[in-house]
């Protein structure tokens, strides 16, 4: 029987998944690995949104299938949410759909606009969905640099000028995971100038709107006059509220593609429990005080850690937003790449990062890093990282002789 699936046989192997197994092995060992790899927010939601969701879920109305496209309540929140943040008046009925999350939103609407042999453009390094729900859906993907001192808008002109047929969408994501780069509005602009000129719609992902630093709001595409024309953007609760595992997010602009991705997801599911809608709305629509805090624990976090490893030798750039910190290898392990060095880093330092390399060849030299332990967590992991680059240089064989484990 044939197994050799062609959507499956798209995909590249999970480059995660020998640090993902090195640290479960650790684990089981009882090591005390510090996991600053995956981008799971460890806040707790805010009390005021757990206790609307247990209250509205002691009514049995609520749980029977709910809308596929979202409750109106939780789209005309969202839609003052945009208008408060944004100054963005959206029409909640045409230009709003709530999605499992902005992932879901993101894959379901590359099924409803691509077909095989569709372009579209996406920024290496990147998070994996912006690509890879793409290549699913049948696309021919074309990676355009965008780590940092990339001229991001002279990448997408030749991308577009050599590819045939001309690409159906771009991707943009800031601020960025993982490399936390923030952009203004004058580059959406700029942006939005040239997807009108070439007919390209752009696909915007804004999960990160909240966690930013030093009183910097990032902007939204959707503030550019003409922008909803040929974009729509995907906002999160999972940051922003710390609600990663409701699986609540939305997409926002243009009406045929919130047509496109609302029709489609007709077809596949019913939406999300009602009572995590109700409990979303009152996170959009109640107080805002726990979004600062959040803000303002994780730019705590990165202080210490980018000071932390300027004390162990290791300087890396402060972000602007995101809970990510891009970090260039130390000088004396470039040559060995970033899966090597993150491999190292968990069997010497025990310190669990993302080497740069899973997120696209763009990535290599860099470790993504997740400010998802406490401030006491990530001190003592700059103090295992220094201790590791103070007896240790990259021609020397580490001192447990887990060497032998990474070959």
């Amino acid at each position: 029987m044939n197994t050799d699936f062609y959507r499956i046989r798209r995909l590249p192997p999970y480059l995660f998944a020998e640090v993902n197994a090195m640290k479960a092995a650790a684990r089981a060992r009882g090591e005390d690995i510090i996991d600053l790899g995956m981008g799971n927010p460890d806040l707790p939601t805010p009390q005021h949104i757990v206790d609307k969701l247990t209250a509205t879920v002691q009514d049995p109305k609520t749980h029977r299938y709910s809308a596929s496209r979202g409750i109106p309540g939780l789209r005309r929140a969202l839609a003052r949410y945009y208008e408060r943040r944004f100054d963005v008046g959206l029409d909640p009925e045409s230009e709003v759909v709530v999605t499992l999350g902005s992932k879901e939103g993101l894959a379901n609407l590359a099924q409803a606009i691509t077909t095989p042999g569709d372009v579209v453009v996406t920024p290496n390094p990147s998070y994996p969905i912006h690509p890879y729900g793409f290549m699913i859906a049948g696309a021919a993907v074309r990676h355009i640099e965008a780590g940092p001192g990339a001229d991001l808008m002279g990448e997408l002109a030749r991308a577009v000028e050599h590819s045939v047929p001309t690409p159906t969408a771009i991707v943009l994501n800031f601020p960025s995971n993982p490399t936390a780069q923030v952009v203004d509005l004058d580059f959406y602009r700029e942006a939005v100038a040239f997807a009108r000129k070439h007919e390209i719609y752009i696909l915007s992902d804004l999960a990160y709107a909240e966690i930013y630093f030093d009183g910097n709001p990032p902007p939204s595409i959707l503030e550019v006059e003409d922008a909803r024309e040929i974009a729509v953007e995907f906002t999160s609760m999972s940051k922003t509220y710390s609600m990663a595992g409701w699986r609540i997010g939305f997409a926002a602009g243009n009406k045929d593609l919130i047509g496109a991705l609302t029709r489609v997801k007709s077809y596949l599911d019913y939406g999300a429990f009602t009572p995590i809608q109700v409990a979303a709305t009152a996170a959009l629509d109640g107080p805002q005080d726990c979004v600062e805090e959040h803000r303002q624990t994780y730019q705590r976090r990165r202080d210490v850690l980018v000071s932390g490893l300027a004390a162990a030798g290791w300087d890396i750039p402060a972000p602007a937003a995101t809970m990510f910190a891009w970090a260039p290898l130390p000088e004396a392990y470039r040559d060995l790449g970033s899966m090597e060095f993150a491999k190292l880093l968990l069997s010497e330092a025990k310190v669990a990062v993302s080497p740069g390399v899973g997120f696209g060849e763009f990535g290599e030299g860099y470790l993504r890093i997740a400010l998802v332990e406490n401030e006491q967590r990530i001190r003592q992991a700059t103090r295992n990282i220094k201790r590791f680059l103070t007896r240790h240089t990259p021609d020397q064989e580490p001192v447990s002789g887990a060497m032998a484990e990474l070959a």
